[in-house]
């Protein structure tokens, strides 16, 4: 099949920076794959993408030109006579969905969080139809999809965006001086960020002790990051260093002793499944897959959205007990490693394709 994904930019966020992947296993079952971008962001996809000679076209601007990126969008498809549209994001979805319809390609799309905007979940509900079959990255979204959107659970199937990579390097037990907890995550709202800035201040009034032995390091650039700093300075949080965007998370993973994850939501949530593949203990909040995956074997800790003195104890708990804290990532290490493999990755990737076409003939019949 010839297949045009679609997508809203090539930030480095959670939807663009797997897509190299995702290329490869449709690739490798014999599917030729081109990559459409709607806006022009960051661009920290771009390199992987490059580097995997995958072929992409950006068609807009850094701001959403809804009706001018669905004409270039059209244009490209007529040109390129797609047998398949595939779609990640709300934005690229609802573009590919009117322009599928129109041109008579069937469409796939993603669904990449069990959290949406109030606005985006009334208009994906409202076009869900012209979506042949839905993608969810984890089961926890598949639900979302199901129970939100009112998704046919025969048009839904479950492809985790990530793949547990044995040979990454794994973080080293504490030995001593500080004890290092990182996080990976773009500084917008989403993330928690705020919460975990008020617990460390929490700390820092509370139990000194504790404040003076641990670090607490933060990999990602975004919209939030001078409020973030600015709340720090404010609360007197000076053991939270922002350390930028990494192209490197394995290697930032494997220099902390512990990993956390404040989100208001996720959808997988691949950073802290790559924080469990590094062998670090994990405390999340309990939404999207990590409310199955952190628990999961007897590990990591789950904390509720916005609980700054929860966060706080959990953080100060951690600290008290690092060999129960690297006890905790071998654990979780074991299970990620298990369970998301690269063979069930491209055999889950390998079925998506003919589901599609099945289900568009069977439209059509």
């Amino acid at each position: 099949m010839r297949i045009l994904y679609v997508i809203n930019s090539l930030d480095g966020g959670g939807g663009a920076l797997p897509l190299p992947r995702v290329v490869d296993v449709l690739r490798s079952a014999g599917h030729e794959v081109g990559v459409v971008s709607l806006m022009e962001r960051d661009g920290r996809a771009r390199p992987a993408l490059e580097a995997a000679g995958i072929t992409y076209e950006v068609i807009g601007g850094p701001r959403r030109r809804y009706l001018q990126t669905a004409q270039r969008l059209d244009r490209i498809v007529r040109r390129v006579r797609p047998d398949l549209l595939w779609t990640s994001l709300t934005h690229a979805t609802v573009t590919g969905q009117l322009v599928g319809r129109l041109r008579g390609v069937p469409v796939v799309s993603w669904l990449h969080n069990a959290w949406l905007k109030p606005a985006n979940e009334q208009l994906l509900r409202a076009t869900a139809g012209l979506t042949t079959h839905w993608v969810a990255d984890s089961e926890t979204v598949a639900a979302f999809g199901r129970d939100r959107l009112g998704l046919d659970p025969a048009r839904v199937g479950v492809w985790p965006l990530y793949v547990a990579d044995p040979a990454v390097p794994t973080a080293q037990p504490w030995q001593s001086g500080p004890f290092r907890v990182g996080s990976l995550g773009r500084l917008h709202r989403n993330k928690g960020y705020d919460v975990l800035i008020r617990a460390l201040a929490h700390i820092n009034e509370e139990a000194p002790d504790v404040a003076s032995r641990l670090s607490v390091h933060i990999a990602g650039e975004g919209p939030q990051r001078r409020e973030l700093e600015t709340l720090a300075a404010h609360l007197g949080v000076s053991n939270l260093h922002f350390c930028g965007f990494t192209d490197d998370p394995s290697g930032f993973l494997a220099g902390v002793h512990g990993y956390v994850q404040p989100s208001h939501h996720e959808g997988l949530c691949i950073s802290a499944h790559q924080a469990m593949a590094a062998g670090l203990s994990v405390i999340a909040s309990p939404v999207g897959e990590m409310q199955r995956s952190v628990t999961a074997n007897d590990g990591g800790t789950l904390v509720a959205y916005g609980d700054v003195e929860g966060l706080a104890a959990a953080l100060c708990a951690m600290v008290a007990d690092p060999s129960r804290a690297s006890a905790v990532g071998r654990r979780s290490r074991s299970w990620v490693l298990d369970q998301f493999s690269a063979q069930a990755f491209a055999l889950r990737g390998c079925a998506i394709p003919e589901i599609a076409k099945s289900c568009s003939i069977d439209s059509r019949g």
